[in-house]
């Protein structure tokens, strides 16, 4: 049996290919995740893509020793959860609850991950815990293109143990991705907005993450402004919980519910993330896009040198790049890029499920 467990939405999305190519091989599946109050959107995103899945722990919150203890008791649960299973090998995008369960019960650990530091030099003092407390344990790593091989190797691993895929990991599920204007429509249907005006979509940075340092307010200062300057409608798709957006921006519209996002952001006039995947579809779907992101990882440097993305750290450089891109797409760009990735999945699952 093969078990996955998913503790971040991006995992729901990045392995579900595999998944349903495990599945027509025949493999038995066994798929935990986490949930809790005001974290949800991993079990939103499973149930949206009907993933059958059993969940077990939460989040923790913000302060560290709540991560902690969240953590521990997680550990405990998935112990006793999945000792009752005959599990061969643990699938994760660096799980650090499912990797110190897996490496303690003798169950062999593929990792997955695209950022193991918060920069894109090869300065392990911006090592992210999550790398330091998993990438060590796997039994194969798989990286994407742009993080170097010597990253990998300095957490402890031979170089045969590490794999190398040709593309940033969104491509995964938006390579054969078809928009839909009407489902965008539909999703923004209840809230009123008017069509005739353009749309820019927000998404905030991951500040209850253990690798951000604080809770930056670049985004949040410059939202008016930026209202103001485009007369845009303005959606913002949380992170977290929304009752507190919906107060502090009145002007814009807050999702309240899980949609799939991709088909919003196809149709955006501008993208502003302060956080990694979704900067990085709206890339690939050619839309204009500006990371507030309070550091800058292998994929980010990827997608700022290749046109597709602006960075900017300062309320000033904000407005100016949102005076620029806004409404200029970069399809052209996006597609030269696109052209240089590919993806074999039965390849990967066949990593996967081989030795």
């Amino acid at each position: 049996m093969i078990w996955f467990d998913f503790v971040t939405p991006k995992s729901v999305l990045f392995f579900k290919p595999m998944i349903d190519e495990i599945k027509a091989r025949g493999r038995q599946l066994l798929i935990t995740a986490r949930s809790s109050e005001g974290y949800e959107e991993i079990t939103d995103l499973l149930d949206l893509y009907d993933i059958d899945y059993i969940n077990r722990g939460g989040f923790g919150g913000s302060q560290l020793s709540d991560k902690l203890k969240a953590s521990i008791d997680r550990q405990l649960s998935l112990i006793e959860f999945v000792s009752a299973y005959n599990i061969n090998r643990l699938v994760c995008l660096c799980s650090v609850d499912a990797n110190r369960v897996a490496f303690g019960l003798g169950i062999p650990i593929i990792n997955f991950y695209d950022i193991p530091l918060s920069d894109f030099s090869t300065n392990f003092m911006k090592a992210l815990p999550q790398a330091r407390l998993t990438l060590p344990l796997s039994s194969k790593a798989f990286k994407p293109f742009v993080v170097p091989d010597e990253i990998f190797t300095r957490f402890s691993l031979e170089p045969h143990q590490v794999r190398e895929y040709n593309f940033i990991d969104p491509y995964i599920w938006l390579k054969d991705f078809v928009p839909d204007l009407e489902y965008a429509k539909q999703v923004l249907a209840p809230y009123h907005l008017d069509f005739s005006k353009p749309l820019i979509v927000v998404r905030e940075e991951e500040y209850k993450a253990s690798y951000v340092d604080k809770h930056y307010s670049l985004l949040y200062d410059a939202l008016e402004d930026i209202h103001q300057l485009t007369q845009a409608n303005i959606v913002i798709i949380p992170r977290y919980e929304s009752s507190y957006l919906v107060d502090l921006f009145p002007f814009a519209t807050v999702l309240q519910e899980k949609i799939i996002i991709q088909h919003l952001l196809a149709f955006t006039d501008l993208f502003i993330g302060g956080g990694g995947t979704m900067n990085t579809e709206a890339c690939l779907l050619g839309v204009p896009t500006i990371s507030t992101r309070s550091f800058i990882c292998h994929y980010d440097k990827f997608q700022i040198d290749s046109k597709l993305m602006v960075w900017v750290s300062n309320r000033d450089d904000l407005l100016a790049a949102v005076q620029t891109m806004f409404s200029h797409r970069i399809d052209d760009i996006a597609k030269q890029v696109i052209a240089r990735m590919d993806l074999d999945i039965k390849h990967l699952v066949d990593e996967i499920l081989s030795g």
